[in-house]
């Protein structure tokens, strides 16, 4: 089967969005950066109810790219996913990108999505970015290898690391896959 539903997961900083849109590119099918659905101008959350509506239509089509599925979404995103590329990588690397990352923004000031930069003070407080990928590290490399041990459910890449992630894009991302 040639995968036309494909999510991207992985912890805080792995660089979903990225492979998101290198899929996307390589595939030709539309890539949805969940950070533009969740977030409004000045950080501020869109409602949960307003989320999982435009998230379930997106995951309602045939074609799609997600670069992320929140916890709430799950349950109606995986059951519609052909392929979930999991970026299984060391916490090292990915808080490392992360911080690079979190502190150039705070630098440049450079907009994030829906025209959000990053700051000191968020960078410092309980909502850190940075704090919470330490909060949820474990419980998202551990659903992830759930999901790649299963027998049911769609099919699952685990990538340890951004150059088997390229080697698989270097090759056709549209290929069948088996876990």
């Amino acid at each position: 089967m040639t995968p036309d539903r494909i999510l991207v997961y992985g912890v805080t900083g792995s660089g979903k969005s990225t492979a998101a849109l290198a899929i996307g590119a390589r595939t030709g099918l539309p890539v949805t950066l969940v950070d533009e659905l969740t977030w409004l101008p000045g950080w501020v959350p869109v409602e949960e109810s307003v989320q999982r509506e435009v998230i379930g239509e997106i995951v309602a089509g045939e074609r799609w790219v997600l670069d992320s599925s929140y916890g709430d979404w799950l349950g109606f995103v995986l059951p519609r996913a052909q392929l979930v590329v999991g970026l299984d990588y060391p916490r090292w690397l990915s808080l490392s990108r992360l911080v690079r990352r979190t502190v150039s923004g705070a630098i440049t000031r450079e907009p994030r999505c829906n025209g959000n930069v990053e700051s000191w003070r968020n960078m410092l407080s309980r909502k850190s970015i940075i704090r919470w990928h330490f909060q949820s590290f474990a419980r998202k490399r551990e659903r992830m290898r759930a999901w790649a041990a299963s027998p049911d459910g769609p099919e699952v890449l685990l990538f340890r690391h951004p150059r088997e992630l390229e080697a698989w894009l270097g090759s056709d991302p549209r290929r069948p896959v088996r876990k």
